[in-house]
């Protein structure tokens, strides 16, 4: 798998969740999420992608999610690295940064 790009997909809306007051916007934590992993892993090893839930979908998958979010009434945003969900309402680096490992993404400071 190292030699593929991992794939971090958040699903979130414009709208803040309801049950997520005072925290940041789907877009925001997508943002930022790109600059944190950026500044610790070999970004040239990552794709990025942002599911606005409330559009409608081309790609199967991600209209199957959306409406798991809605049925289920999942917290978003939703971080997903490559097929697995890591973060649901409010994520932690932490467990993204857990996941990256795991698909053998390097951190900067190996790659000097």
């Amino acid at each position: 798998m190292s030699s593929n790009k991992v794939l971090i997909t958040v699903y979130g809306a414009e709208q803040i969740c309801a049950s997520c007051v005072g925290a940041p916007g789907s877009k925001d934590t997508y943002e930022w999420l790109q600059a944190a992993i950026a500044r610790k892993y070999e970004a040239d090893k990552i794709r990025y992608e942002y599911v606005d839930i409330n559009t409608s979908q081309e790609e199967e998958k991600h209209q199957q999610f959306v409406e798991r979010i809605f049925e289920e009434d999942l917290f978003y945003p939703i971080v997903f690295v490559n097929d697995e969900m890591v973060a649901e309402g409010i994520p932690r680096l932490r467990t993204i940064y857990e996941a990256l490992e795991q698909h053998n993404v390097k951190l900067l400071d190996e790659l000097k």
